[in-house]
């Protein structure tokens, strides 16, 4: 018997109700951006000034608060894949988040933690690699720490001090 294509169904409309009720359980879920919320709200086939009413009212019910999104964003980056402040910057900028709500994500990240959290990376990136030269090892961990989004004026001491 030949297999058959069958058209998926199209998506339905949801009306301005239908969406507010399930964006709001999408913003309670997780913090998000107004990016990723208003891109949301187009997917359910509403008109843009649908979305901005939407996500006015959002705002104001607490819902959506940018800051607290950037807090949240940074805090969770840098504890829980080690990320630097260059790549949280970058990524927060990529959400639409302005200078000012990014500085305050970037508080979240407490300096003592940082510089530990970059010496525990490079230690081990330098023990991986410790098979090849001092100088080569250096290099790859350095690299491998920038990539990550740490400073290159933080890490470049740290690497010198720790092949020392």
């Amino acid at each position: 018997m030949p297999l058959r294509y069958i058209k998926p169904e199209s998506k339905k409309r949801l009306t301005p109700a239908e969406a507010y009720s399930r964006i709001c359980r999408y913003c309670a879920y997780q913090e998000r951006s107004q990016k990723e919320v208003r891109t949301k709200l187009f997917s359910y086939g509403l008109f843009a000034s649908d979305v901005d009413e939407l996500i006015a009212k959002l705002i104001g019910d607490g819902f959506l608060n940018e800051e607290r999104f950037a807090k949240a964003f940074a805090g969770g980056k840098f504890r829980m894949q080690k990320w630097g402040r260059n790549k949280i910057v970058h990524a927060l900028e990529a959400h639409g988040l302005t200078r000012r709500c990014i500085a305050r994500g970037l508080e979240e990240i407490d300096r003592a933690a940082y510089t530990s959290t970059l010496k525990a990376l490079l230690t081990r990136k330098l023990k991986e690699h410790m098979e090849s030269s001092r100088l080569k090892a250096g290099y790859r961990a350095g690299t491998f720490a920038i990539a990550k989004g740490y400073e290159p004026d933080l890490v470049w001491p740290l690497v010198r001090e720790l092949t020392d």
